[in-house]
């Protein structure tokens, strides 16, 4: 049976809402990195079987499959095919267990895998306000008492619940901007992302290589000034929630046999994947019960595991999760994570996927493990493996 491995993983810098990347159509956006990912690899893109792509608001311009467009705008060939999947936030990396389950299977040699979000010009929600009727239906409503469900109620839900104060969320929201800076100015970076032509803020255009959304040199005393978002006496500000953000990112996956034949060195292979549903109205719990599922499923214990990516949603969600799991917090999202980064939706889990084989090649770290929570109160979990 094939072995499913990463040869390379790249991103755009991400950029902020109506930041360097609003001229950019999320066709394009997406096109760019499956390029930069074929020609730095020297690939004939007329062996790719297929390109596979997250994305969450499937409206206006992200609508019609933007997966087969963007294969089309990276100037592949036109019989490339291409499809789109929603698993919310973790689209993306659905995306890629989907694809590396269709090279194991003997359906793919060759596929492009990863996701795509412009929450500048797709705004998040015009699909769920695109038409008439609410998307849970009457049944939902009957079950659950409420036809709208709030990612964050769930977040204060969350912190209710594990009781974590505002000073520790805001602590790891600037934990996360200080980790992000630390590991730009490292250059930690630098080997994933690809340069893209940006705008300033004054519409001049400039060479777009470095995450907009990070904010070294914050302060606890500065963070408490935010009002909070969802609950009067809460504690989940915008200063300690994912940013609203634009970007890209894919991995290019194959066989084991088909890498060797092209001379490509992988990186690592997806060594155990598992999901998880929770509870939809706090709804943010589920990446607890996917890690869990995981490690269960490899074998492996949560201290085997050397480096960790938990997506900063909100604060209390990897706040909730270490309480849980015990992992250490240096090995969690220790270059950063979407409060300072971003939270391009569509492309999150492959953004995380492509810090995290990095990281995991950069220090030599035998497994790695990322989780996202969802809208509906699911989540993936991924365990790598280095090889």
């Amino acid at each position: 049976m094939p072995e499913a491995v990463i040869v390379d993983a790249a991103r755009t810098a991400v950029g902020k809402r109506n930041g360097a990347l609003r001229d950019i159509h999320p066709v394009d956006l997406g096109a760019h990195v499956l390029r930069g990912l074929a020609e730095r690899n020297s690939l004939d893109a007329s062996i790719i079987d297929d390109v596979v792509f997250g994305n969450v608001v499937q409206v206006g311009e992200q609508a019609s499959n933007v997966a087969r467009w963007s294969a089309l705008a990276a100037g592949f060939p036109e019989d490339t095919p291409g499809t789109t999947v929603d698993r919310a936030c973790g689209s993306s990396q659905q995306a890629i267990t989907f694809a590396v389950a269709s090279v194991v299977a003997g359906h793919y040699d060759v596929v492009l895998a990863g996701g795509v979000e412009s929450m500048t010009r797709v705004p998040m929600g015009t699909n769920r306000n695109n038409g008439p009727g609410k998307p849970f239906g009457p049944t939902i409503f009957a079950k659950y008492g409420r036809e709208e469900f709030s990612q964050g109620e769930g977040a204060e839900a969350i912190a209710e619940r594990w009781g974590f104060t505002r000073t520790e969320l805001d602590s790891l929201a600037l934990e996360s901007h200080a980790r992000a800076q630390a590991a730009t100015e490292a250059g930690h970076f630098s080997e994933q992302i690809l340069p893209i032509t940006g705008l300033t803020k004054e519409g001049e255009e400039f060479e777009f290589a470095q995450d907009e959304g990070i904010r070294p040199g914050g302060t606890l005393e500065k963070l408490g000034t935010l009002k909070t978002v969802f609950k009067e006496d809460g504690v989940i500000t915008a200063g300690n929630s994912s940013q609203i953000s634009d970007g890209a990112a894919a991995l290019l996956i194959m066989t084991d046999v088909k890498a060797r034949e092209l001379g490509l060195t992988p990186i690592a292979r997806i060594h155990t994947a598992a999901l998880a549903g929770a509870d939809p109205v706090t709804m943010l719990t589920a990446p607890i019960p996917a890690t869990q599922k995981a490690l269960a499923k490899s074998g492996l214990n949560a201290s085997d595991i050397g480096t960790y990516e938990v997506n900063e949603a909100f604060a209390s969600v990897p706040a909730a999760w270490m309480k849980e799991i015990g992992a250490p917090a240096d090995r969690v999202n220790p270059d950063g994570g979407a409060i300072a980064l971003g939270h391009p939706l569509g492309g999150s889990g492959a953004r995380i996927m492509t810090d995290l084989v990095h990281r995991m090649r950069r220090t030599n770290t035998r497994y790695g493990l990322q989780t996202m929570c969802e809208a509906g109160g699911q989540a993936n979990a991924t365990i790598l493996e280095l090889v």
